[in-house]
């Protein structure tokens, strides 16, 4: 037996190249009895149930209870064991939590469960029983080897403590670490959560292509690809807005999509290269129909999740519960670096003098020909952005910057769009749509002249779209919402890969 399948601290002494060895001997000699990996034990119970079900009995009710109704047939991993002589105790772990188990010298083969290691996947049969101490735990009748662990697991006292490994072996980090699964657990219900409120809210679930022939629906670099059989160059999806949107045109009137998309930028606590949105479209409504919508939604997967629609992030608390501030860009800078005038903002040398004073370079491809609206907004993503902590409209964006959004009736250079920041970071992204066929040609022109100066998250001209909108597009109004960026605050989370089961890494 290894020395170290006593106690989890145990591993510190072992080389665990010597373990896996060990390890590897015992799957031998569990070949040459029979099947290794066997596949016909089927439990019947979980932890979390017969917690629930028996944690308030006494010891003294549960031993008056009739046989038939404390059998218990579970299976789990080994997280703990402890040998003592005639009698052992295994801290079983399955999908749902722990419970303890009660081995003694009367089962039949009990020479053989010694032989179990920390990580072992088994099955056990028994009775429901309460300990001296009062810990639930099952009396096993029987026990038997499932799926046999080659590797062990890391120090129950230090866990997986090392947080690149714990993203690059998420499984390791699961079987630890309680709380990731949690996190994982609260993920789930989230997005079930969305689905929920928009379909009661008479919105349809579709799905859309993720190759496209022409990336489009949002400003950023793309993943490329080649199609053999057709032989074309095919691009992994940067959104899905723009097939969407043509299904408005063929007559739907609310859809929404919760998708995968990808783009070939940079990796960070907030970004990966492929990551979760939920995307939707309604029609005969607007941008500021949007923000009431999707404040609602926000506000009822908060609640839903969270219990309440006040929470904690990262150590400061964040307000669910008032409506969402609404501001412009001059005034968001105004409010959040005051050092600049307002006057100042509609100045064009003023705003580049700014940005030359921050160290942003105004003659690159973005900026070198952009209009006061661009450069309002390049100086509030720099001076202003981070501080929106609690939620916040950032609306009227500047037409340069939305190619897809509707200009404003009142004003020709803003639009229609909204962004919506907390905790100093997007979450999501709407505007009234662009429904004028010649309108988007022409915006979607100056998108390729953006291109061909050297902005390579300027979008393409997308020739069907033009198309699908001279069929004629009804008035809408659309929005995305960042699904793992919300995960983060519901969850509390740092960085975007603690709510993604496998993070994209560098190579080793």
């Amino acid at each position: 037996m290894e020395k170290h399948n006593e106690n989890l601290d145990d591993h510190n002494m072992v080389d665990e190249n010597q373990i896996f060895i060990e390890r590897k001997n015992k799957l031998k000699a569990i070949r040459a009895k029979g099947i290794a990996y066997s596949n016909n034990f089927k439990p019947k119970n979980h932890s979390i149930d017969i917690h629930n079900d028996f944690d308030n009995y006494t010891k003294e009710e549960i031993e008056s209870l009739e046989s038939s109704a404390k059998q218990i047939v579970i299976a789990g991993r080994i997280m703990l064991k402890r040998i003592m002589g005639k009698a052992s105790f295994i801290t079983l772990s399955d999908s749902t939590g722990q419970i303890q188990l009660y081995i003694n010298n009367t089962i039949e083969n009990y020479e053989d469960f010694k032989t179990f290691d920390l990580g072992d996947i088994i099955g056990a049969r028994g009775e429901v029983f309460k300990t001296n101490k009062g810990e639930l735990s099952i009396r096993c009748s029987g026990i038997e080897l499932i799926s046999k662990s080659l590797r062990p697991l890391p120090d129950k006292f230090h866990g997986l403590s090392d947080q690149e490994i714990r993203y690059r072996k998420r499984y390791i980090d699961l079987i630890v670490n309680p709380d990731v699964k949690q996190t994982f657990m609260q993920r789930s219900k989230a997005i079930q959560s969305i689905r929920s409120f928009m379909v009661n809210n008479k919105f349809l679930e579709v799905e859309t292509p993720m190759l496209h022939p022409i990336p489009g629906g949002a400003s950023a670099k793309p993943f490329a690809t080649h199609h053999n059989a057709l032989d074309m160059q095919m691009y992994l999806r940067i959104a899905p807005e723009l097939y969407l949107k043509r299904l408005l045109v063929g007559g739907f009137d609310r859809v929404f999509e919760i998708n995968r998309n990808f783009r070939n930028e940079g990796v960070s606590v907030r970004h990966n290269p492929e990551f979760t949105m939920m995307e939707f479209y309604a029609c005969y409504t607007d941008y500021n129909w949007l923000m009431e919508f999707t404040e609602k939604l926000i506000q009822d997967v908060v609640q839903t999740i969270c219990n309440k629609s006040t929470i904690e992030y990262q150590g400061k608390e964040l307000d669910f519960v008032k409506s969402f501030e609404r501001l412009n860009l001059v005034q968001a800078i105004v409010k959040y670096a005051p050092k600049y005038i307002e006057q100042d903002l509609h100045d064009i040398d003023k705003l580049k003098q700014y940005l030359k004073d921050i160290k942003i370079d105004t003659n690159s491809p973005r900026l070198k020909n952009a209009g006061i609206g661009a450069l309002q907004l390049a100086l509030f993503e720099e001076v202003a952005e981070h501080l929106l902590w609690n939620p916040t409209y950032i609306i009227d964006y500047p037409v340069e910057t939305s190619p897809l959004a509707r200009v404003s009736d009142t004003n020709n250079q803003i639009t229609e769009r909204f962004e919506l920041f907390i905790a100093g970071r997007e979450l999501a992204n709407g505007f009234s749509e662009l429904n004028d066929p010649e309108d988007q040609a022409n915006r979607f022109k100056q998108q390729v002249l953006a291109k061909d100066a050297g902005d390579e998250e300027a979008m393409y001209y997308d020739e069907d779209y033009i198309d699908a909108l001279e069929y004629g597009m009804p008035p809408a109004g659309g929005c995305g919402i960042g699904i793992d960026r919300l995960i983060m605050l519901i969850t509390n989370s740092l960085s975007i890969r603690d709510v993604l089961f496998f993070p994209h890494m560098r190579k080793k």
